[in-house]
């Protein structure tokens, strides 16, 4: 039997998740402000209503993430890459049930959206956001 004769089951379409935000920890600010400003142009400004953290405009393109900047909370803390979908909650179940784990469980970013920080099966930390402007 052919290949083109046999019958295809057609998959659920996904929207590819992307990468929405970044965030870059630092121990002095002004240092990493400036060394990321010569390097690649970026514009860090203190981010309104937060303390200790910083809007990094990347300047690229609308597709282009911005980022934040924030002060180091542990030794270990690592840059830590966002990624969108639709449900945090869901998000947050398929990690665990596929082996890795939740650092931060689901928490608001009032009239933004959602996030949970995890951990990959090889642990790197990264974290999913959901938007939804009524998050409280």
């Amino acid at each position: 039997m052919s290949t083109k004769s046999k019958t295809r089951r057609v998959k659920k379409s996904r929207t590819p998740a992307s990468l929405v935000w970044f965030e870059i920890p630092v121990d002095k600010p002004e240092r990493a402000q400036k060394f990321y400003g010569a390097l690649f142009g970026w514009k860090i400004k203190a981010f309104p209503g937060m303390k200790e953290y910083w809007h990094i405009d990347t300047g690229g393109a609308d597709a282009s993430p911005d980022g934040g900047m924030l002060t180091r909370k542990h030794p270990s803390h690592s840059i830590t890459n966002y990624i969108l979908v639709p449900s945090v909650s869901k998000a947050a179940d398929r990690i665990v049930k596929l082996g890795g784990s939740i650092c931060m469980p689901k928490t608001a970013v009032p009239q933004m959206g959602y996030f949970v920080i995890a951990n990959d099966t090889e642990g790197n930390t990264f974290a999913v956001w959901e938007v939804n402007p009524k998050a409280r």
